[in-house]
């Protein structure tokens, strides 16, 4: 068996380090199939000499995490271990620290991936940012900080949050309400992201001065929105039309955030998706950044990565997803 050796500066690094019931540790160990001691402000990794060395390595970029004032979860242990694996653990470095929004409890919103972190410095610095990737990448929330975060320091007079109130497989027709009753859960995400943000109350009382506008895509016609902080959500729904009226909305001193997920589009069939279209025109235009996520940027829980991998080999093996079902004769 093989042994390394590494040194921990402080106890309260190790305490941070090691979790509670040790559960971080026990990730490290599981993965590379190694077995981690601390004596003192020293730690033993014993195992394999290459299942040590990448464990070791692990837990250098955890403590790089504890030292950048990070607290350890299940998700940045996770993430770190994917890193090494990857061989990109030097990147680690860049990760942390940066505090894009306090939420209305207290909580600090924090870029938790390099995609995460790559996306919030594309939205500060562009006038236009279009985010696209799975689900529990933190599109749509991480926008909603920024806009919150850019309100709060009043570079914008107003918040715009709109989606496309396109239905999966139900008819907006039988849901019982009035016009807004029946949108209310298209919009959903948006109303949570901001509930959370700056509280119920504080909400209510910007929507009735008219600086928060959460609404249906299909309102933002023949108007040109300035000063704004303007985000369309759940963009693979809109159709070609839709995207090109949204764009041309775009006022001075106004900044756009595209997000969506072409992998789960509910347009009909025969329906092209205008974030495709989109991606491909606007590529190279000065001001208008892209960031793609992966499934190494989701947050949520660690199945949702195992889904989001099983349908990408799902899809890859039935000729880049064409189900056979739909050849039939």
């Amino acid at each position: 068996m093989f042994e390394q050796r590494i040194n921990i500066d402080r106890m309260e690094q190790a305490v941070a380090l090691f979790g509670s019931f040790d559960e971080n540790i026990k990730l490290v160990e599981h993965e590379y199939n190694v077995t981690v001691i601390g004596r003192g402000s020293e730690l033993k990794v014993t195992g394999e000499p290459e299942n040590v060395a990448k464990a070791v390595r692990a837990l250098q970029s955890l403590l790089t995490l504890i030292n950048r004032g990070e607290a350890l979860t299940e998700q940045n242990v996770r993430y770190c271990i994917g890193l090494v694996n990857d061989g990109a653990e030097d990147r680690i470095e860049s990760l942390g620290g940066d505090c894009i929004c306090i939420t209305s409890k207290g909580k600090p919103v924090k870029p938790k991936t390099l995609g995460q972190k790559r996306y919030c410095t594309a939205i500060r610095e562009n006038t236009i940012t279009i985010g696209v990737g799975p689900a529990g990448t933190g599109k749509t929330y991480l926008a909603v900080a920024m806009a919150v975060t850019a309100f709060r320091a009043q570079q914008v007079n107003r918040i715009i949050l709109t989606r496309p109130a396109v239905e999966a497989g139900e008819s907006l027709g039988f849901l019982p309400g009035d016009l807004q009753q029946k949108v209310d859960p298209y919009l959903r995400p948006l109303y949570d992201a901001l509930f959370d943000m700056l509280g119920a109350e504080t909400y209510q009382r910007y929507v009735e001065r008219g600086n928060i506008e959460v609404a249906p895509l299909a309102y933002m016609r023949g108007r040109t929105l300035d000063d704004s902080f303007i985000i369309l959500d759940e963009a693979q729904n809109t159709t070609q039309e839709q995207m090109k009226m949204f764009l041309t909305r775009l006022g001075f001193n106004s900044k756009m955030v595209i997000t969506g997920d072409v992998t789960q589009i509910d347009l009909p069939r025969g329906k092209a998706s205008g974030l495709k279209q989109v991606m491909r025109i606007l590529q190279g235009i000065d001001d208008i950044a892209q960031v793609q996520f992966t499934g190494r940027d989701v947050v949520r829980h660690k199945l949702v990565q195992d889904i989001i991998k099983a349908y990408e080999k799902y899809e890859e093996g039935n000729n880049h997803g064409q189900d056979p079902r739909y050849h039939r004769k």
